[in-house]
């Protein structure tokens, strides 16, 4: 078999969808897998719409997830005279011809048609659906020139895919009806044509078309809200693709070394926020533990809070590590380490505080903590101390109150612990504070 080359070729005219980035995960895993070419295509033909922004943000997208291609970038619009060279063959071969038409608008024009066969089956091997066929007569004579003279969608990216030796076109199964007329145009050629894979779509929990409607959408929002680029390409490769077991967290090197496009899923994929949230957290515990504390340190200084001198930072990291989902979540999920001004989760308080005997119980214990002595302030030592006092009925009664007491919040790292990281003097503080309020 000659050299496999595919190409992602996305229009650049607004933010990049998931489906879309999905569809160039999969040609560069098929690419990486076979030893094959990746190709990136800038189909920039709406020039009102393929703004340098759209350009410079799709490139940003690929980087942030590591989809890097093996030649240099393609522009469509730098083709367009061999687009239009094409037309002119395809008009003599009597496989095209022009035609006056009037638009929507009420304005008439001069446009190049395709001529369709007028009989016989088109038929392809899907890679993903199967065989795929249709009857020529069910499919009319198209457009392939604008009245302006400027190439349309169907003669550009097949005269591009000629011209770039694409082997294998893998896109979205809402292009099933262009490839049958894209292969008419292949044959009128004498091109090869290509083999296809389609891939279903990305839907919603009620089954449509997965859109912004339904949250995130875009990769630079997903960016935003703190996913990392591992955790999000791993989940969009598994929306129509697995390994075959019950593994989900892959590392680049197995989806390289996994990944065939056979396999991929004929029906649609379900877009599951809480399944990609999981996995961010997943990936955050896989991070190297020096990078996590160097992500805390540096969240903790940009939301303008500063580490006392001393502060057990490692320690911290740690416990925060096994625990956080999102790196955007910090400093807010950790603030009241560094500050007495953070924020107060009143539903907590209403939840935990907000109980008859609760008053008393943190008065006891802040009589309880004022005894123990500085060097016995740690984890293990406190959690004795509760743990005697629940005398096996469980420590919930007193570990929940005194929690929301000196944090604000109902989560964050195991009670004990917190307690060793604010110190004896600030969680007593905390305690007296908060009971006197009650």
């Amino acid at each position: 078999m000659s050299e496999i080359r595919v190409r992602f070729a996305p229009s650049p005219t607004g933010k990049v969808h998931i489906g879309n980035i999905r569809a160039a995960i999969y040609n560069w895993l098929f690419a990486r897998h076979t030893g094959g070419k990746f190709l990136l295509r800038v189909e920039d033909t709406d020039i009102e719409r393929s703004t340098p922004e759209a350009i410079k943000a799709l490139f940003e997208c690929m980087e942030w997830l590591g989809l890097d291609y093996d030649e240099e970038v393609f522009y469509q619009t730098k083709n367009v005279k061999r687009h239009l060279e094409v037309v002119e063959q395809l008009i003599a071969s009597g496989h095209a011809y022009r035609e006056e038409r009037t638009s929507r608008d009420g304005k008439t024009g001069v446009v190049t048609m395709f001529r369709m066969p007028k009989e016989g089956i088109i038929e392809f091997d899907d890679i993903v659906k199967g065989r795929m066929a249709k009857k020529a007569e069910d499919v009319q004579d198209f457009a392939i020139v604008r009245s302006d003279g400027s190439p349309i969608f169907h003669i550009a990216n097949v005269v591009d895919d000629i011209d770039q030796r694409v082997t294998h076109i893998i896109r979205g199964d809402d292009h099933v009806e262009n490839t049958f007329k894209h292969i008419c145009i292949f044959r009128a050629l004498g091109a090869q044509v290509p083999k296809y894979g389609h891939l279903s779509m990305i839907v919603n929990q009620q089954g449509k078309p997965y859109s912004k409607r339904d949250g995130a959408a875009f990769v630079g929002e997903f960016r935003e809200q703190g996913y990392l680029p591992e955790a999000l390409f791993n989940y969009l490769l598994l929306l129509g693709w697995n390994p075959g077991d019950d593994r989900e967290v892959l590392t680049r090197d197995e989806m390289v070394r996994l990944f065939e496009l056979e396999k991929v899923h004929v029906t649609a994929a379900r877009f599951d926020i809480k399944k990609l949230q999981w996995m961010n957290g997943e990936y955050v515990k896989r991070m190297p533990r020096d990078v996590f504390e160097a992500e805390l340190r540096r969240r903790v200084a940009s939301a303008g809070l500063s580490i006392p001198q001393g502060f057990d930072v490692a320690f911290l990291a740690d416990q925060m590590q096994v625990r956080t989902k999102f790196l955007s979540d910090m400093p807010d999920s950790i603030a009241y380490f560094f500050t007495d001004d953070y924020a107060i989760d009143e539903k907590a308080v209403e939840k935990r505080l907000r109980k008859p005997g609760v008053k008393e119980t943190l008065e006891d214990m802040v009589r309880r903590f004022s005894a123990v002595a500085p060097s016995d302030w740690t984890a293990q030592f406190l959690e004795a101390l509760v743990k005697e006092l629940s005398q096996g009925g469980g420590m919930g009664p007193w570990v929940h109150p005194i929690r929301v007491a000196v944090s604000g919040r109902m989560e964050g790292p195991g009670l004990f612990e917190m307690l060793q990281l604010l110190g004896k003097a600030t969680t007593i503080a905390r305690l007296q504070k908060t009971a006197a309020g009650l």
